[in-house]
């Protein structure tokens, strides 16, 4: 196969479950199985062999078939996506009929966010990788955005907003990046970055033996931003330094930083990001923006 190895062997992971969950698909049903054991050929608990090639000719996934596949690969959390852009300022435009959820804003909106969110449009909800690239390859990518857009995607149930109670207490990594130098880049970085979100690989401490099961996922959610000079990409996380002994949370939050920067945007971990508007993979808590934003205004 051509595919990457993470992309194969999850592939190869999704196959294996499928044949699981429906051992039919090798030709051979139940009762010929019983034949087979009841003629003596099987010895009292033993199991018959499966022709893993045959059962695996089956099986069509977005890698081999991206129309007619019949088996997804189910993410860790399901993802909403949001949008917002002037083009959508005082419009009440109609939701993606698929999802089927009201207008936003939603019930939930905390109320020093509700003016923000009606503008702010929910797309539509995912919680697969097929669904993902299903998304991905209609929409328009954020090098084509109209200036002052916005695309959020984050965890199904958390609005992008301060207020909401996953984020009130965390903060954001953020990239600034000028427009003319980077409009061949963004999507591509945009990409990895949902990429990285969706597939969990901003926190490894998720994936770690010693995680109970069930352990919410240190970040929130990604978005990406237009500006008339510049592009900015910010990554959500659920908590924030709050003191000096928050040293364990302070090396978590690092970790996400220096993945983003390295692995996902793919600068060295010393790379300094220089020029005018240009600015490094910053932190900053939520409520450090808030008193930033009322002080500069």
């Amino acid at each position: 196969s051509s595919l990457p190895g993470p992309a194969l062997q999850a592939a190869r992971s999704a196959v294996q479950a499928a044949l699981s969950e429906h051992p039919e698909a090798d030709g051979h049903s139940a009762s010929k199985d019983s034949n087979i054991a009841d003629e003596g050929l099987l010895e009292p608990g033993e199991i018959q062999e499966v022709d893993m090639q045959a059962q695996a000719e089956t099986i069509r996934t977005v890698f081999s078939d991206p129309k007619n596949f019949n088996v997804k690969h189910p993410l860790y959390s399901p993802w909403t996506l949001w949008f917002d852009s002037p083009a959508t300022k005082g419009r009440n435009l109609p939701q993606t009929p698929s999802t089927a959820f009201p207008q936003t804003p939603i019930p939930q909106t905390p109320g020093a966010a509700l003016g923000w969110m009606e503008d702010i449009k929910r797309v539509i909800s995912f919680d697969s990788v097929e669904e993902f690239w299903g998304l991905y390859n209609n929409i328009v990518p954020p090098s084509q955005l109209p200036q002052k857009a916005n695309y959020y995607l984050f965890k199904e149930g958390i609005i992008p907003a301060w207020e909401d109670e996953a984020n009130k207490s965390g903060g954001k990594w953020s990239i600034q990046l000028p427009k003319e130098k980077n409009r061949s880049n963004v999507d591509k970085m945009w990409l990895y970055t949902m990429l990285a979100a969706i597939g969990e690989t901003f926190d490894p401490y998720l994936t770690s033996p010693e995680v109970p099961p069930g352990t919410q996922s240190f970040v929130t959610g990604v978005i990406v931003s237009t500006r008339p000079q510049f592009y900015r990409l910010s990554i959500w996380t659920r908590l924030a330094p709050s003191g000096a002994d928050d040293d364990k949370l302070r090396e978590r939050i690092e970790a996400v930083g220096r993945h983003f920067k390295t692995t996902v945007l793919g600068y060295s971990d010393s790379q300094k990001l220089a020029g005018p508007l240009a600015t490094d993979v910053e932190f900053q808590s939520h409520k450090d923006s808030e008193k930033k934003g009322k002080s500069s205004k």
